[in-house]
């Protein structure tokens, strides 16, 4: 069901970094930086509809059905504001600091409910990993985390600029540098700076709360946006990430090691690729590091605009196998990451190996070398401002206590205060009547009962992230 029409917008906008539209476009006399430098807002946010909650209301009813929608609203509460959905592109970088441009969206809540009125909270929000080139958080029809962030902030009250990441829709960037600390953190951060110049002409007026949160790989954006803003003087009053992969050094050497997550045959093109293009050692070849199967185009294959049912059933990617069927070591219980045809060759996963076991803390092989180098835990790092870190502990995808449960231990060990980093495990039994997120892990419980024989599937996809936000959001509110 469609109920947003996006606006066409020219490929001449990206090519020559200037305003469309005639009369909707800044004149060069404007205070608008059309000079497609990181920061600077490449033309007039352009609206491109608004939803009043009866409306709003609605479209999800005939999205997810009434029965699922109303499920979502006992979560996210009825949306008590208009949202306007505006779509902006901004200049960035990419992985190797060229420059390139990217796109996004910004969500105004209006209205007449006090909590829609006078200036309102800003929320800087880091998507989570799409193979979808075309994903556009300015539209969130057909998209379930725009649509969730829409229900869940704007709905309630709080500005949010939700980038599409440089490598995706109207970027030109040709790959997406996927898990690139610098990168990552610095393209959202351009996309709050760009957003920002254009609030006026859309009607955002902002106060001076900046939130930044995140889901999955926009956990590990929004920590390392919130760091990279800390490290520029910018005020953020608190983050909350959520089930990211904070921990990426240790995490690819469990991985490598056998217990491999779900999703893997995903991920490690798009990781393998940001680190190829980043520091251009990853591999002589791509046929050095994955099977004759799949080496061909895989290093243009992710994002693509082909749906993701598509190449696992024409076999450009498996869908589960990353390694070998007899690639040692096999844990017990990983059995299904291990088969024929794999992603992965064994002598490139042996290397890897031999080089954890010859340098646990002090990795030589490149794709160790990259990894710990973007490891949100090995930057030496204090975080000044508050954070929740939300996630569930029997993830598939993300590993809870290898990422989340690892994170809070490093921030106490440099010294930040227990309560200054809080935790929060939706999948665990509250711990009694006055557990500040009884019901989220109430819900939890709830919707992973009903999931049955389904929920390892959508723990990380579907059944986490409600929560995890609902939880962010009573968490901001004490600031």
């Amino acid at each position: 069901m469609k109920f947003l029409k996006l606006a066409a917008i020219s490929a001449a906008c990206i090519s020559v970094l200037a305003g469309c539209g005639g009369g909707d476009s800044p004149d060069a006399g404007s205070s608008f930086d059309l000079s497609g430098a990181p920061g600077s807002l490449i033309a007039t946010p352009t609206a491109l509809t608004t939803l009043t909650p009866a409306a709003f209301t609605e479209a999800l009813e005939k999205a997810l059905g009434v029965a699922d929608a109303a499920n979502l609203f006992k979560i996210t509460e009825v949306p008590k504001c208009d949202i306007t959905f505006n779509y902006f592109q901004y200049g960035t970088v990419g992985g190797a600091g060229e420059k390139t441009s990217a796109s996004g969206g910004i969500m105004v809540p209006g209205g007449t409910d006090p909590a829609c009125t006078g200036p309102r909270p800003v929320l800087l929000y880091a998507h989570g990993t799409s193979t979808n080139k075309n994903l556009n958080m300015a539209n969130p029809d057909g998209n379930r985390e725009a649509a969730l962030v829409a229900a869940m902030y704007a709905a309630q009250g709080y500005i949010v600029v939700a980038p599409n990441y440089a490598g995706y829709e109207s970027s030109p960037l040709p790959y997406h540098p996927y898990l690139n600390l610098e990168q990552q953190a610095q393209d959202v951060v351009d996309a709050l700076t760009a957003a920002r110049k254009g609030f006026a002409t859309i009607n955002a007026s902002a106060n001076s709360k900046l939130f930044v949160s995140g889901y999955s790989q926009g956990g590990f954006v929004s920590m390392a946006a919130q760091r990279k803003l800390q490290l520029a003087g910018t005020p953020v009053t608190a983050g909350a990430h959520h089930s990211g992969p904070y921990n990426l050094g240790r995490f690819g050497d469990a991985v490598y090691s056998g217990n491999v997550n779900l999703g893997a045959t995903l991920f490690s093109p798009l990781l393998n690729t940001s680190f190829q293009r980043t520091y251009g050692n990853i591999y002589a070849s791509p046929s050095e590091m994955y099977e004759a199967t799949f080496a061909t185009g895989i290093e243009t294959l992710l994002p693509s605009t082909t749906p993701l049912n598509t190449l696992l059933s024409t076999g450009k990617l498996p869908a589960t196998a990353l390694f070998a069927a007899d690639s040692l070591p096999k844990p017990a219980g990983f059995e299904l990451f291990f088969g024929t045809p794999n992603l992965i060759k064994t002598s490139y996963r042996n290397a890897v190996l031999a080089d954890a076991v010859a340098n646990p803390t002090a990795p030589q092989h490149p794709l160790r070398v990259a990894a710990y180098k973007n490891d949100l835990l090995a930057q030496n790092w204090t975080p000044a401002q508050p954070m929740l870190l939300c996630g569930g502990n029997a993830d598939p995808t993300v590993f809870f206590s290898a990422n989340t449960s690892t994170a809070k231990a490093y921030f106490n060990g440099k010294g930040v205060p227990d309560q200054a980093v809080t935790v929060l495990d939706v999948d665990s039994a509250p711990t009694g009547a006055s557990d500040p997120f009884l019901l989220a892990k109430g819900g939890f419980a709830q919707a992973k009962a009903a999931a049955g024989s389904a929920a390892l599937e959508k723990y990380h996809g579907e059944l986490v992230p409600p929560f995890c936000h609902a939880a962010a959001r009573g968490y901001f509110t004490q600031f």
